[in-house]
Protein backbone atom coordinates (compact mmCIF):
# COMPACT_ATOMS: atom_id res chain seq x y z
CA UNK A 1 0.00 0.00 0.00
CA UNK A 2 1.31 3.22 -0.84
CA UNK A 3 -0.07 6.72 0.58
CA UNK A 4 -1.12 9.32 -2.03
CA UNK A 5 -1.41 13.15 -1.02
CA UNK A 6 -3.88 15.16 -3.34
CA UNK A 7 -4.15 18.69 -4.11
CA UNK A 8 -7.41 19.89 -5.41
CA UNK A 9 -8.64 23.18 -6.47
CA UNK A 10 -11.27 24.80 -8.90
CA UNK A 11 -12.07 27.60 -11.44
CA UNK A 12 -15.27 28.95 -12.15
CA UNK A 13 -17.49 26.48 -10.17
CA UNK A 14 -19.91 29.16 -8.92
CA UNK A 15 -23.82 28.81 -10.93
CA UNK A 16 -23.77 32.77 -11.10
CA UNK A 17 -20.13 34.04 -12.20
CA UNK A 18 -20.96 34.71 -15.55
CA UNK A 19 -18.35 32.74 -16.85
CA UNK A 20 -18.46 29.62 -18.66
CA UNK A 21 -15.58 27.18 -18.67
CA UNK A 22 -16.15 25.58 -15.12
CA UNK A 23 -12.46 23.37 -14.20
CA UNK A 24 -12.01 20.63 -11.43
CA UNK A 25 -8.53 19.76 -11.16
CA UNK A 26 -6.32 17.88 -8.63
CA UNK A 27 -2.23 17.68 -8.57
CA UNK A 28 -0.79 14.11 -6.47
CA UNK A 29 2.37 12.18 -5.43
CA UNK A 30 3.37 9.83 -2.96
CA UNK A 31 3.26 11.26 0.55
CA UNK A 32 7.37 10.22 1.04
CA UNK A 33 8.49 12.61 -2.03
CA UNK A 34 5.76 15.36 -0.68
CA UNK A 35 8.58 17.19 1.37
CA UNK A 36 11.15 16.86 -1.33
CA UNK A 37 9.04 18.66 -3.46
CA UNK A 38 8.07 21.37 -1.35
CA UNK A 39 11.68 22.18 -0.76
CA UNK A 40 12.35 22.14 -4.31
CA UNK A 41 9.38 24.90 -5.07
CA UNK A 42 11.18 27.25 -2.14
CA UNK A 43 14.07 27.09 -4.18
CA UNK A 44 12.68 28.09 -7.13
CA UNK A 45 11.32 30.68 -5.77
CA UNK A 46 14.41 31.78 -4.45
CA UNK A 47 16.08 31.49 -7.25
CA UNK A 48 13.59 33.66 -8.77
CA UNK A 49 13.85 36.27 -6.21
CA UNK A 50 10.69 35.67 -4.57
CA UNK A 51 10.30 34.28 -0.71
CA UNK A 52 8.86 31.54 0.26
CA UNK A 53 5.55 33.60 1.30
CA UNK A 54 5.15 34.29 -2.45
CA UNK A 55 1.68 32.56 -3.76
CA UNK A 56 2.25 31.63 -7.05
CA UNK A 57 -0.97 31.68 -9.32
CA UNK A 58 -2.57 31.71 -12.46
CA UNK A 59 -3.73 34.95 -12.05
CA UNK A 60 -0.57 37.05 -10.69
CA UNK A 61 0.99 35.37 -14.23
CA UNK A 62 3.02 38.63 -15.80
CA UNK A 63 5.74 39.36 -18.40
CA UNK A 64 7.83 39.68 -15.21
CA UNK A 65 7.13 36.68 -13.78
CA UNK A 66 6.92 34.54 -16.92
CA UNK A 67 10.49 32.57 -15.98
CA UNK A 68 9.45 32.07 -13.12
CA UNK A 69 5.58 29.99 -13.53
CA UNK A 70 7.66 28.90 -16.86
CA UNK A 71 10.15 27.23 -14.55
CA UNK A 72 7.23 26.10 -12.25
CA UNK A 73 5.60 24.07 -15.43
CA UNK A 74 9.20 22.81 -16.43
CA UNK A 75 8.89 21.37 -12.84
CA UNK A 76 5.83 19.59 -13.14
CA UNK A 77 6.79 17.61 -16.60
CA UNK A 78 10.11 16.98 -15.01
CA UNK A 79 8.89 14.86 -12.41
CA UNK A 80 7.45 11.20 -13.02
CA UNK A 81 5.94 11.40 -9.57
CA UNK A 82 3.92 14.39 -9.89
CA UNK A 83 0.18 13.63 -11.73
CA UNK A 84 -2.28 15.71 -12.67
CA UNK A 85 -6.56 15.29 -13.43
CA UNK A 86 -8.64 17.36 -14.54
CA UNK A 87 -12.32 17.92 -15.49
CA UNK A 88 -13.71 20.82 -17.34
CA UNK A 89 -17.52 21.53 -18.38
CA UNK A 90 -17.00 23.86 -21.03
CA UNK A 91 -20.71 25.74 -20.46
CA UNK A 92 -22.15 26.27 -17.42
CA UNK A 93 -24.94 28.06 -19.06
CA UNK A 94 -26.62 24.95 -20.66
CA UNK A 95 -26.88 23.37 -17.92
CA UNK A 96 -30.32 22.60 -16.56
CA UNK A 97 -30.60 21.69 -13.22
CA UNK A 98 -34.18 21.81 -12.78
CA UNK A 99 -34.57 19.05 -15.20
CA UNK A 100 -32.03 16.33 -13.38
CA UNK A 101 -33.82 17.08 -10.04
CA UNK A 102 -31.04 19.11 -8.51
CA UNK A 103 -29.12 21.97 -7.42
CA UNK A 104 -25.66 23.50 -8.65
CA UNK A 105 -23.97 22.32 -5.54
CA UNK A 106 -25.12 18.63 -6.07
CA UNK A 107 -24.11 18.91 -9.75
CA UNK A 108 -20.51 20.59 -8.28
CA UNK A 109 -20.15 17.65 -5.81
CA UNK A 110 -21.33 14.84 -8.34
CA UNK A 111 -18.60 16.30 -10.97
CA UNK A 112 -15.83 16.64 -8.11
CA UNK A 113 -16.36 12.86 -7.61
CA UNK A 114 -15.80 12.33 -11.03
CA UNK A 115 -12.99 13.94 -11.67
CA UNK A 116 -11.10 12.32 -8.32
CA UNK A 117 -12.42 8.61 -8.96
CA UNK A 118 -9.83 8.92 -12.17
CA UNK A 119 -6.76 9.04 -9.32
CA UNK A 120 -8.25 6.50 -6.71
CA UNK A 121 -6.68 3.39 -6.82
CA UNK A 122 -8.54 0.69 -4.14
CA UNK A 123 -4.55 -1.12 -3.35
CA UNK A 124 -3.40 2.46 -2.10
CA UNK A 125 -4.47 5.43 0.51
CA UNK A 126 -5.38 8.97 -0.13
CA UNK A 127 -5.11 12.46 1.85
CA UNK A 128 -7.26 15.11 -0.04
CA UNK A 129 -6.48 19.30 0.54
CA UNK A 130 -8.95 21.17 -0.74
CA UNK A 131 -8.00 24.98 -1.26
CA UNK A 132 -10.36 26.96 1.19
CA UNK A 133 -12.36 29.52 -1.20
CA UNK A 134 -14.92 31.09 1.48
CA UNK A 135 -16.67 30.79 5.13
CA UNK A 136 -18.50 27.21 3.70
CA UNK A 137 -15.54 25.39 3.25
CA UNK A 138 -16.26 23.09 6.40
CA UNK A 139 -19.35 22.54 4.67
CA UNK A 140 -17.96 21.50 1.54
CA UNK A 141 -15.81 19.20 2.51
CA UNK A 142 -18.23 17.10 4.85
CA UNK A 143 -20.87 17.50 1.56
CA UNK A 144 -18.19 15.89 0.00
CA UNK A 145 -17.17 13.14 2.36
CA UNK A 146 -20.68 12.07 2.83
CA UNK A 147 -20.92 11.50 -1.32
CA UNK A 148 -17.87 9.73 -1.67
CA UNK A 149 -19.00 7.30 0.91
CA UNK A 150 -22.07 6.62 -0.55
CA UNK A 151 -20.92 5.93 -4.00
CA UNK A 152 -17.99 4.25 -3.11
CA UNK A 153 -19.93 2.20 -0.89
CA UNK A 154 -22.73 1.56 -3.20
CA UNK A 155 -23.22 -1.48 -5.48
CA UNK A 156 -21.71 0.29 -8.37
CA UNK A 157 -18.24 0.03 -6.86
CA UNK A 158 -16.30 -2.51 -5.17
CA UNK A 159 -14.52 -0.26 -3.13
CA UNK A 160 -13.44 0.41 0.14
CA UNK A 161 -14.00 4.15 1.40
CA UNK A 162 -11.18 3.27 3.52
CA UNK A 163 -9.24 4.19 0.65
CA UNK A 164 -9.79 8.10 1.30
CA UNK A 165 -7.57 8.46 5.10
CA UNK A 166 -8.59 12.19 5.24
CA UNK A 167 -10.38 15.41 3.21
CA UNK A 168 -9.02 18.59 4.63
CA UNK A 169 -9.24 22.31 3.81
CA UNK A 170 -5.73 24.47 3.41
CA UNK A 171 -5.03 27.69 2.44
CA UNK A 172 -2.85 27.79 -0.84
CA UNK A 173 -0.51 30.25 0.44
CA UNK A 174 0.73 27.82 2.86
CA UNK A 175 1.25 25.12 0.18
CA UNK A 176 3.32 25.57 -2.28
CA UNK A 177 2.02 22.11 -4.68
CA UNK A 178 -1.75 23.56 -4.24
CA UNK A 179 -0.30 26.78 -5.99
CA UNK A 180 1.31 24.29 -8.59
CA UNK A 181 -2.63 23.18 -8.89
CA UNK A 182 -3.81 26.61 -9.28
CA UNK A 183 -1.40 27.59 -12.22
CA UNK A 184 -1.96 24.12 -14.30
CA UNK A 185 -5.94 24.95 -13.75
CA UNK A 186 -5.50 28.49 -14.75
CA UNK A 187 -3.46 26.99 -17.98
CA UNK A 188 -6.65 24.48 -18.63
CA UNK A 189 -9.67 27.43 -18.43
CA UNK A 190 -7.55 29.46 -20.37
CA UNK A 191 -6.97 27.30 -22.95
CA UNK A 192 -10.86 26.19 -23.13
CA UNK A 193 -12.04 30.14 -22.90
CA UNK A 194 -10.95 31.23 -26.72
CA UNK A 195 -10.36 34.65 -25.36
CA UNK A 196 -7.15 36.50 -25.75
CA UNK A 197 -5.64 36.42 -22.69
CA UNK A 198 -2.15 38.10 -21.97
CA UNK A 199 1.48 37.01 -23.73
CA UNK A 200 2.43 35.59 -20.81
CA UNK A 201 -0.96 33.68 -20.17
CA UNK A 202 -0.50 32.45 -23.54
CA UNK A 203 2.77 31.46 -23.47
CA UNK A 204 2.16 29.49 -20.34
CA UNK A 205 -0.86 27.99 -21.99
CA UNK A 206 1.39 27.15 -25.52
CA UNK A 207 4.21 25.18 -23.42
CA UNK A 208 1.20 22.75 -21.45
CA UNK A 209 -0.10 21.97 -24.91
CA UNK A 210 3.47 21.37 -26.16
CA UNK A 211 4.96 19.32 -23.07
CA UNK A 212 1.63 17.23 -22.82
CA UNK A 213 1.24 16.98 -26.34
CA UNK A 214 -2.57 17.34 -25.92
CA UNK A 215 -4.71 20.35 -26.87
CA UNK A 216 -5.92 20.54 -23.43
CA UNK A 217 -9.26 20.72 -25.36
CA UNK A 218 -10.25 17.16 -25.28
CA UNK A 219 -10.23 14.64 -22.78
CA UNK A 220 -7.22 12.29 -23.11
CA UNK A 221 -7.40 8.67 -22.88
CA UNK A 222 -8.40 6.86 -19.76
CA UNK A 223 -4.92 5.78 -18.03
CA UNK A 224 -3.20 8.85 -19.30
CA UNK A 225 -1.07 9.56 -15.53
CA UNK A 226 0.32 12.59 -16.39
CA UNK A 227 -1.82 15.26 -18.00
CA UNK A 228 -5.32 13.52 -17.70
CA UNK A 229 -8.43 15.54 -19.13
CA UNK A 230 -12.18 15.07 -18.93
CA UNK A 231 -14.14 17.04 -20.88
CA UNK A 232 -17.82 16.65 -19.08
CA UNK A 233 -20.57 16.92 -22.31
CA UNK A 234 -24.15 17.43 -21.36
CA UNK A 235 -26.88 15.07 -22.92
CA UNK A 236 -28.00 17.42 -25.54
CA UNK A 237 -25.19 19.24 -27.31
CA UNK A 238 -22.82 20.96 -24.51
Amino acid sequence: MQIFNVYCDESCHLENDHLKVMVLGALWCPLEKTREIIDDLHQIKIYHHFTNAFEAKWTKVSPGGLQFYQTLMNYFFSREDLHFRALIVPDKSLLDHEAYRQTHNDFYYKMYFDMLKIILNPKDHYRIYMDIKDTRGGNKIRKLRELLNKVLSSHLYDFSPEVIERIQIVRSHEIEILQLTDLLIGAIASANRHVTVSPAKQALVTSMREKSGYSLLNTTLFREDKVNLFVWRAKGGL
